[in-house]
């Protein structure tokens, strides 16, 4: 319950486009409810580590505490590791979208960053100038408004629809950033569970419950070297 309880989970907006996405589950229609009543709480003495995605991070088809940034905290906890997870994850999010709401996330102090865009970009078949202009403005914002601030960029790989020479151009990016911009990088979010059928939704693009575990298995691979 204690982790519950520190784990805070915002949208910015209350109708929320999804990549490839039916109706919302009742749950999901839940959380947004909730989230419009009871505002973002004001920041702790702890520090704030804050998920910044699309409906990956938002957990997708699940419970609040079975997406992977609420087990993340479960794991914080565990540990006695003293910081809040802050989800800011939003279905059918772009690089394009997470740069506009950009700025009303970060009015709070932020000690660790996750960077978690550019899936929706590549299904989309969205320029990939563009994508890496996008996730090299939000990396630049989060470093202006805290240059303390360690960010953590999560690899993205998509399925060779938009041709091999995109696909393989798209993997590269994030690799490149993290090295360009001297930021640790999650290689692969969803090693492990991409691709997998037991592992996801009907949909076969998001992970189920289980998938989920293994997603936070390869986010606390990096994550633990930040907040250790």
């Amino acid at each position: 319950m204690h982790h519950l309880l520190k784990f805070r989970y915002f949208f910015l907006f209350i109708c929320l486009i999804s990549c490839r996405e039916g109706s919302k589950t009742t749950s999901e229609v839940t959380k947004e409810q909730d989230v419009m009543e009871n505002p973002v709480e004001e920041v702790t003495s702890e520090k704030i580590i804050l998920f910044f995605g699309d409906s990956l991070t938002a957990g997708y088809g699940l419970e609040l505490e079975e997406a992977f940034p609420a087990l993340v905290q479960k794991r914080l906890d565990s540990l006695d590791f003293k910081y809040t997870v802050i989800n800011s994850g939003l279905s059918g999010e772009t690089t394009s979208g997470g740069r506009n709401r950009l700025n009303w996330v970060l009015k709070q102090k932020v000690d660790v960053f996750v960077l978690e865009l550019g899936a929706n970009d590549g299904l989309r078949g969205i320029p990939l100038v563009e994508t890496r202009k996008n996730l090299q403005a939000i990396i630049n914002l989060v470093k202006e408004k805290n240059k303390d601030t360690q960010i953590v960029l999560a690899g993205m790989q998509i399925p060779p629809n938009m041709g091999p020479e995109y696909t393989t151009e798209f993997r590269k990016i994030f690799p490149e950033l993290a090295t360009e911009n001297e930021i640790a990088l999650i290689p692969f979010l969803l090693e492990g569970v991409a691709g997998i059928p037991n592992l996801n939704l009907e949909d076969g693009i998001h992970p189920n419950t289980e998938g989920h575990q293994i997603v936070l298995e390869n986010v606390w691979a990096v994550l633990e070297t930040v907040v250790d």
